[in-house]
């Protein structure tokens, strides 16, 4: 199919077939081709960090809670860039799904060029790391020890602002199964690497970081050769580059919230971590090892949340806002089933799992290993299931762009439910590590009793105007 406007563009055969298929076929079917190969996607994505901290928990425990700091430290940076491609996808799928093709293409090649704006920012803070860390109160050992390891991270999430967008550019377009492939060759890639770097080589934890550079340049040279097909609807072209409002306030506009969302969690994660310290060092890697377990469950559910959150803006450009809330009725109950399996799955496992990460270098930690599982078992219940549902109604908002919802949502999960939470069982009670745990499980299941409020409130909205 070829569409001709002020410009020769065109879209392939595959791309006309599959919007149709998103806003004709059988719902389940096109959750399951949508979502399940970035579910896959997501959860093998995790396991870079889980093995990041397993490689690193054999350097020593020190090494793992240093890794666990810094990794929020990075995430807050690279909020901007994965903030961006999250909002402005949806605008993307919605005009996809609209088929104005034109406007899919401006769109695209403008936020590549405003990626890149991002990432010259960034580097150009290199020579700031240390007193980066410095100012958001990062303890000594850590900027000893991970100073370099967090220079070279944040270079990576340079060229991770380009791959967020180009991931987020084929999920519009429906092409789940590339991403799905092109991250297992890059995990594998990062593994070997790391496992080189760290078993054979003996390195420190900065060449974990080498690798995760390596392996997003890598993901980076793959980007920039797909998109480099000028007359491709869904490709990137200098000619297509505009500034004008109705192609790039939208993106903007439902992107801002989710900046600040993901800053702003990633920023309450860090105090978290830092409040975390009362109990010792090896207190956050037990935090950050819990979550990278949970991380396992709660990352399926975000590749149906991500896939659920395209289907549902497609469907709303298309004009079938119906078969929009029908795809949120079955992500709920898809992320509930997973969310019930991989907690027994967790509790079932949960001593060979976290002997895993007791063992370095130095020997079996047995204190670390009872730190894990003491706030495993409590962060696990309030995560696996809890996060689903929130998963769920998180696709719903930002499907039909309530982005300022789901920045309120989150918000509260860290600022109002965990925080305070956490200064009070610090101050008026005589709990020990576990408290760190205890704090996750009610922040958790705070914010799904909040976002199934809001969901109810929006749908009821939404059926009044008609628009569902």
């Amino acid at each position: 199919m070829q569409v001709e406007n002020k410009e020769n563009i065109q879209l392939s055969e595959k791309d006309r077939q599959f919007r149709e298929f998103a806003l004709n076929a059988n719902m389940w079917k096109v959750i399951f081709k949508v979502c399940l190969p970035l579910a896959v996607f997501q959860v093998v994505n995790h396991l870079f960090t889980i093995l990041d901290t397993m490689m690193a928990s054999h350097i020593s425990a020190q090494a793992v809670s240093t890794v666990a700091y810094l990794s929020q430290l990075q995430l807050m940076v690279s909020a901007v860039g994965t903030g961006l491609a999250a909002g402005s996808s949806i605008k993307i799928s919605e005009a996809y799904g609209a088929g104005d093709f034109e406007l899919v293409k401006r769109r695209i090649s403008s936020l590549i060029a405003i990626c890149f704006g991002i990432g010259l920012t960034v580097v150009l803070m290199l020579p700031f790391a240390p007193v980066l860390l410095r100012v958001t109160g990062t303890p000594e050992a850590f900027i000893e020890i991970g100073s370099r390891y967090f220079v070279i991270s944040l270079l990576s999430t340079v060229f991770g602002f380009f791959n967020n967008v180009y991931i987020s550019i084929e999920r519009s377009r429906g092409k789940s199964k590339r991403i799905m492939y092109l991250n297992m060759g890059i995990v594998i890639l990062k593994l070997s690497l790391t496992a080189l770097f760290v078993y054979v080589l003996h390195g420190d934890i900065t060449m974990i970081a080498v690798a995760s550079l390596v392996s997003q340049i890598v993901l980076f040279c793959i980007a920039v050769w797909n998109l480099a097909r000028k007359e491709d609807v869904f490709g990137f072209s200098f000619r297509f580059i505009t500034w004008k409002k109705p192609v790039v306030n939208p993106m903007l506009f439902l992107s801002f919230p989710v900046i600040v969302e993901k800053i702003a969690f990633a920023m309450g994660k860090t105090v978290v971590n830092s409040m975390s310290k009362n109990y010792g060092e090896l207190t956050v890697g037990a935090l950050g090892i819990s979550n990278n377990i949970d991380g396992v469950v709660t990352n399926c559910q975000n590749g149906f949340q991500d896939g659920g959150a395209a289907i549902i803006s497609q469907n709303i450009g298309g004009g079938r806002g119906d078969r929009a809330l029908d795809a949120f009725k079955k992500l709920l109950i898809i992320n509930i089933i997973i969310g019930i399996i991989g907690w027994i799955g967790i509790n079932v496992f949960i001593e060979p799992a976290t002997y895993l990460f007791a063992n370095s270098t130095e020997g079996y930690n047995a204190d670390f290993q009872q730190t894990i599982i003491k706030v495993l078992r409590y962060d696990s219940f309030g995560s696996c299931v809890p996060l689903g549902i929130n998963a769920a109604v998180m696709a719903l908002m930002f499907g039909f762009g309530y982005t300022k919802l789901t920045l309120l949502i989150n918000f509260c999960r860290v600022f109002v439910f965990r925080i305070p939470v956490l200064w009070a069982l610090q101050n008026f009670t005589s709990l020990g590590s576990e408290s760190v745990g205890i704090v996750m499980a009610v922040s958790n299941i705070c914010v799904a009793v909040m976002s199934s409020v809001v969901a109810a409130i929006v749908i009821r909205r939404l059926r009044k105007n008609g628009k569902i």
